[in-house]
């Protein structure tokens, strides 16, 4: 009679200890990858500033402090200075979800969301400070809504500053001055409109062009605040600096509507927080840096006009239709709130 209970051979033993040492191997690695996966999502966040700009090294900070305040869900990828393109190239790349965040002038943004040029009114704001307390309140609140229509989530609002004009014709010291002069500015129709009432000749241009434009006598001058004026070595191709301050502009921080709303609970409140510690910082190191540029500018040579209160009056004076034509282009709610919270 055959054996049925023999012994497994060599062979046999082998082959089991290869089928359990594959399935383990199996296991294992698909352990560890479901577990990569989900322990850590990847974002890319793109700017146009330079590195040295105090927004690029606060969203640097983002960078390092994201890992630990998400406990290692979430990472980041920082671009600044143009690397994935120029500001309109990033606000449509996050837009379609080629990107999954942003940090750029409100301006660049307005193309997309025109109610943002309610925060960048001319002469409206006495102080950094006021203007913060716009953002930071319910006009925040109303733009944030604005912003999710059109398919983003805001994160933040940094400062870009009080903008400055410079130029390489005369000093300006009354509203004649300004009569003729080419003046590059952001693509902001709120921003162009305020020149032309003030008699210049607005010319709008993406930032990368703005120096050799300048160096070429192409336009006459630029307006920026002194921070963008000093890293962006402008400097060296304009002689006057006038201390206009005609508007108070933001750096908004945005990103993908429809991926931030895929991170769970707990990720976005790390995002969220994250950002605000350096949205934070970068309002403080703002505000450092701009008596320092402005310094720093005047002691390369260039010459610091300081506007007088009769000729800022008259400028406040000479833009104030710029105002109510914007309420009828882009409606009165988010500019009555404004105003409403300066008054």
């Amino acid at each position: 009679m055959r054996n049925n209970n023999k012994a497994p051979s060599r062979l046999d033993n082998l082959a089991r200890a290869c089928v359990r040492t594959t399935l383990a191997t199996g296991l294992v690695a698909a352990t560890l990858f479901s577990a990569s996966a989900m322990a850590e999502k990847n974002l890319r966040l793109a700017g146009n500033f330079a590195s040295t700009h105090s927004s690029s090294v606060a969203m640097e900070q983002f960078k390092a402090r994201l890992p630990e305040v998400s406990k290692g869900a979430l990472t980041v990828d920082v671009f600044p200075a143009m690397q994935l393109g120029g500001a309109k190239e990033n606000i449509d790349q996050v837009r379609s979800g080629v990107l999954e965040m942003t940090w750029v002038g409100a301006s660049y943004l307005s193309r997309i969301v025109p109610e943002l040029e309610a925060v960048s009114l001319p002469f409206v704001y006495a102080n950094r400070d006021e203007a913060f307390k716009v953002v930071d309140g319910p006009v925040g609140t109303l733009l944030n809504e604005k912003l999710a229509d059109k398919g983003f989530v805001a994160l933040g609002f940094m400062e870009l500053g009080s903008r400055q004009v410079t130029n390489s014709q005369h000093p300006i010291r009354t509203l004649a001055d300004f009569e003729g002069l080419k003046i590059r500015l952001q693509p902001n129709e709120t921003h162009l409109s305020t020149f032309r009432a003030l008699g210049a000749s607005p010319v709008s241009m993406g930032i990368n062009e703005v120096y050799s434009a300048l160096q070429q006598g192409v336009i006459d001058g630029q307006e920026n605040p002194y921070s963008v004026i000093e890293t962006q070595k402008f400097n060296e191709v304009q002689t006057y600096l006038t201390d206009t301050s005609h508007f108070f502009d933001f750096i908004v921080v945005v990103a993908n509507k429809r991926k931030f709303d895929k991170l769970d609970p707990a990720e976005q409140q790390a995002l969220r927080d994250t950002m605000g510690e350096a949205v934070a910082w970068q309002r403080a190191k703002a505000a450092e840096e701009d008596s320092a540029a402005r310094d720093k500018l005047v002691a390369s040579n260039m010459e610091l006009v300081q506007v007088s209160p009769e000729l800022r009056q008259q400028m406040r004076e000479r833009t104030a239709p710029v105002i109510e034509a914007l309420k009828e282009r882009i409606g009165s709610d988010v500019i009555d709130a404004v105003l409403a919270e300066v008054q």
